[in-house]
């Protein structure tokens, strides 16, 4: 398939200050957020993709860690870590005791090229996969990273937001995520599967971040992978970056595409 690509153009900046840091030079950075779908059972291929696309910050989600049959049981997310050479955290949504080895994990994940400083799972309503008749309820599975990019604290999430067709437990995942968000002033970026198309009502409170890659004639759409035909999978960022570049990569590795931004940690002049 052809690769889709973008750009938005913006001046030069030389030098800035963030509201937790500062650096020399805006030097731009990249971040990817991939529903992976578990790789289909081939994390190899999940593995070469992230690598090709030399992404500094992926938040994934669909992450087996000792799962199931399906991904083989593998901790796909210290798996990854360790064929890219980047650090990790993983936030289960899901977890199952095991007696015959470790408990079984489902949930989101984050890789970052730079350390990570601390990291912690929220949580925020979910209408459990897991459970017969289940009620929406408090769950985990909403990770918060802050990572070091090159001296500017930068806060990170990767979010999973409900798929069903009624939006009523999204409009109440948004608000919680919100909650959460404004809790301390710094860079932040949301990145996640939000399973609702841009002009979603209940999308709308999350656009006091921005859209890093606002509505390019459809360019944007990330699923089904084969032959996209919506847009549910985002970049989000606070006023704080200035975006100089956005894609979405073809492959058939997940039922979703990859959305990648490349962004400078100040804002615009």
């Amino acid at each position: 398939m052809r690769e889709v690509r973008w750009c938005i153009l913006l001046p030069l900046i030389s030098a800035c200050a963030t509201a937790k840091g500062s650096l020399d030079q805006c030097t731009p950075f990249s971040v990817m957020s991939w529903n992976i779908a578990a790789g289909g059972g081939n994390l190899s291929r999940i593995a070469e993709k992230i690598g090709a696309s030399s992404v500094d910050i992926a938040a994934l989600q669909e992450v087996d860690v000792r799962w199931s049959e399906r991904s083989a049981f593998v901790d796909q997310a210290d798996s990854l870590a360790k064929l890219l050479n980047m650090s990790v955290r993983f936030a289960p949504i899901y977890r199952i005791p095991d007696t015959l080895r470790r408990s079984r994990e489902f949930g989101v994940a984050i890789l970052s090229r730079y350390p990570i400083v601390t990291w912690r799972n929220h949580e925020i309503t979910r209408l459990s996969t897991q459970q017969q008749n289940a009620a929406p309820a408090k769950a985990p599975g909403f990770l918060e990273v802050v990572i070091d990019v090159r001296g500017t604290k930068v806060r990170a999430f990767s979010t999973h937001l409900d798929y069903r067709a009624d939006p009523h437990v999204r409009r109440m995942q948004v608000a919680e995520m919100l909650d959460v968000i404004h809790y301390a002033k710094m860079p932040t970026i949301l990145a996640g599967d939000l399973n609702a198309p841009p002009d979603a009502p209940e999308l709308k409170p999350l656009w006091m971040l921005r859209d890093a890659a606002p509505a390019w004639d459809g360019g944007a759409k990330t699923y089904p992978a084969q032959s996209p035909a919506k847009r549910i999978d985002y970049v989000l960022v606070s006023d704080e970056f200035t975006v100089t570049g956005a894609r979405v990569e073809a492959t058939d590795a997940s039922d979703h595409r990859p959305v990648i931004m490349v962004m400078k940690p100040c804002p615009s002049s």
